[in-house]
C-alpha cells in the first residue's frame, strides 16, 4: 500500500462542514464577472472578421480567430501597442477617447545606467502578456473605456528640447479632456510631464511620487537629469513643494543636495521604514491629505525602482531594501481610489532587464491603477474651460 493510501485518509479524511468560501474575495470575484458585458470584446471580435478576414474552413470555433491578426490573440504575435490597444496616428482625435497610452522615449537624463529609451517599446512589448480584465477588481477595462495608443513623443537627443516636447505632447492630450498614460523614460521626464499637466489643470496641483530616490536637486553635472525633476517641477506656480509627497525614499543614493533642497522647500517625504510603522492605509491616507489639500487634481509619477532591487532589474539605479510589489501595487491602488489627472512609470530599463519582469511591474502598476479608477468612478480631473 503507498504511502497516500496509508496515511491521508487518517490525516485528511472528517465530517466536519465545508469552509464557507461565500465571505472572501475569490468567490465574490467570480460572483463578479457575470456582471461585467461584454459588448466590447463581441465588436472586437467582428472587428477582426472584417479587417482580418474570416479563418480558414479547418477553424471551428471562429468567434475570435482571422486569417490576419488584428486583435488581443494570440498574445505572443501582433503588433503591440499597450494591451493591444487601438493606435491612434491622427492624434488630433485623443478626444475621441478615455484613456491615451503614450511613450516618452528619453534617457539622455541618466546619471549611470542609460537604456530607458527603449521603456516605451519593452513596456508595450510585455502588456500583450495581459488581458484587459481583472479578476479582483471585477473590472474589464474593455468594456469600460474607450483606449487608445498614440505611439511616441518625439524626443531629441538634448535635454531642454526633449523636456519641451514632452510637455507639449502630455498637455494636447490632457487638454482635450483625455487621461495620459505615460511610459518613461527616465525619471527625468518628471518635470516636463508635471509642466504639461500644470498648463491645463485650473488650480494647483499635487504630486505623489513612488521612488527610492529624492529627485529634488536642482542640477546634477550641471545639466537637469533625472536626479532633478521635482526641483523643476515645484517651481511651478500651481505644483507648490507643500504638495508633493514622496514615499519609500531611503538607501544610499539620496544625493545631498537634494535633501537639502527638500528640507528648505518643506516637501513631504516618507521612508520604506515610516511606511512599515504606519501600514498601508494609513501612507495612503497622508499621501492623499497633503497631496489633494487645496489642489483640483494630483499627478501620479511611479518610479519601478521604488521596488527593491530583487524584483527591478531592468532599471538604471536598483536598489535593495525598497517596496514588494504587492506593497507598491497597494499604494497606487489606494491613490488611484480619489482620481489622478496623469500618471507617468518611469525608469524601465530593458538592456539590464531579466524576463521582462521590470517592464511588467510598470505595465501591471498601470493597469491597477486604471482599473481602481474605473471601479470608484474617478476618470479625469478639472481642466481649465
Amino acid at each position: 500500500m503507498s504511502f497516500y493510501k496509508r496515511h491521508a485518509p487518517t490525516l485528511r479524511e472528517h465530517d466536519r462542514p465545508r469552509p464557507d468560501f461565500s465571505k472572501y474575495e475569490g468567490q465574490a470575484s467570480l460572483d463578479a464577472e457575470a456582471r461585467i458585458p461584454s459588448a466590447q470584446w463581441e465588436a472586437e471580435c467582428k472587428r477582426n472578421h472584417e479587417f482580418g478576414l474570416p479563418p480558414a474552413d479547418s477553424i471551428e470555433d471562429k468567434t475570435e480567430i482571422s486569417t490576419f491578426q488584428r486583435g488581443e490573440l494570440p498574445h505572443w504575435s501582433g503588433i503591440n501597442t499597450f494591451l493591444k490597444v487601438p493606435y491612434l496616428e491622427d492624434v488630433r482625435k485623443v478626444d475621441e477617447y478615455d484613456v491615451a497610452f503614450v511613450g516618452a522615449p528619453f534617457d539622455i537624463g541618466t546619471t549611470y545606467r542609460s537604456g530607458t529609451r527603449f521603456g516605451p517599446q519593452g513596456i508595450r512589448r510585455i502588456s500583450s502578456l495581459y488581458t484587459t480584465y481583472n479578476f479582483e477588481m471585477g473590472v474589464d477595462l474593455r468594456e469600460s473605456l474607450k483606449m487608445c495608443d498614440v505611439g511616441d513623443i518625439f524626443c531629441p537627443a538634448n535635454i531642454t528640447k526633449g523636456h519641451d516636447q514632452i510637455t507639449k505632447g502630455v498637455a494636447h492630450i490632457l487638454s482635450q479632456g483625455t487621461l495620459p498614460l505615460i511610459m518613461g523614460g527616465d525619471h527625468s521626464i518628471g518635470f516636463p510631464c508635471a509642466r504639461g499637466v500644470a498648463q491645463v489643470v485650473e488650480g494647483k496641483v499635487g504630486i505623489i511620487h513612488l521612488d527610492r530616490h529624492i529627485d529634488t536637486q536642482e542640477k546634477d553635472m550641471d545639466e537637469i537629469m533625472h536626479t532633478c525633476p521635482w526641483f523643476h517641477a515645484t517651481n511651478i506656480p500651481n505644483c507648490p513643494p507643500s504638495n508633493l509627497v514622496q514615499v519609500g525614499i531611503g538607501g544610499w543614493q539620496v544625493p545631498r543636495p537634494g535633501v537639502k533642497v527638500g528640507k528648505m522647500r518643506g516637501t513631504n517625504v516618507l521612508t520604506i521604514q515610516d511606511i512599515e510603522s504606519l501600514g498601508i492605509e494609513k501612507t495612503i491616507e497622508i499621501a492623499l491629505e497633503t497631496a489633494w489639500k487645496g489642489a483640483s487634481a494630483v499627478y501620479l509619477s511611479f518610479d519601478v525602482d521604488s521596488l527593491d532591487a530583487g524584483f527591478v532589474p531592468g532599471t538604471g539605479w536598483p536598489e535593495p531594501g525598497g517596496f514588494l510589489p504587492r506593497e507598491a501595487l497597494a499604494i497606487l491602488r489606494g491613490v488611484a481610489k480619489e482620481g489622478i489627472v496623469a500618471m507617468e512609470a518611469v525608469e524601465v530599463a530593458p538592456p539590464y532587464d531579466i524576463s521582462d519582469i521590470t517592464a511588467l511591474v510598470a505595465v501591471r502598476a498601470m493597469v491597477d491603477v486604471l482599473a481602481t479608477m474605473v471601479k470608484y468612478d474617478r476618470i479625469g480631473g478639472k481642466l481649465k474651460q
